[in-house]
């Protein structure tokens, strides 16, 4: 617990139970399962996963953002992370990797290198915690669209 006089963010979540392994979350009602092997319907996202979604999503805002300050023209990006887990429980992710997909016009790789790095190093708070306990390895590609 945080005992100084700074402002402590907070995020909240929770799920609730529907049956079996289905659970709602509460933002955007989300459904959360696991698959038919481990007791699931397979109705729902892998919480796990979720880690990687969130990583994928805390990127891929950083780098949008950064390559607009940097007047980049940029008309597109897809970010997927792969992560390869552990045989042991809890089977955690021992790697990862981040795949940024950069669509635009005279987008300059240096740009995006940047945009990346500080993502990575600075600002992603996701890539932060996660990065912690699994290496991360990040690489681009871009898409001359005309």
């Amino acid at each position: 617990m945080q005992t100084d006089d700074k402002a402590q963010e907070t995020d909240n979540v929770s799920v609730a139970l529907a049956d079996g392994m289905h659970f709602i979350g509460d933002i955007d009602g989300f459904r959360i399962d696991t698959d038919e092997n481990y007791g699931g319907a397979g109705s729902g996202l892998q919480p796990l996963r979720l880690v990687l979604l969130g990583l994928a999503a805390c990127t891929a805002m950083d780098v949008i953002s950064i390559l607009r300050k940097k007047r980049q023209r940029v008309s597109g990006l897809d970010v997927e992370a792969r992560g390869s887990r552990v045989y042991e429980h809890p089977k955690v992710y021992d790697a990862i990797e981040v795949i940024y997909r950069v669509r635009g016009k005279g987008v300059e790789p240096k740009a995006v290198e940047r945009a990346i790095e500080l993502s990575e190093t600075r600002y992603c708070p996701a890539m932060a915690m996660v990065g912690k306990a699994a290496g991360i390895n990040g690489q681009y590609e871009i898409e001359e669209v005309v």
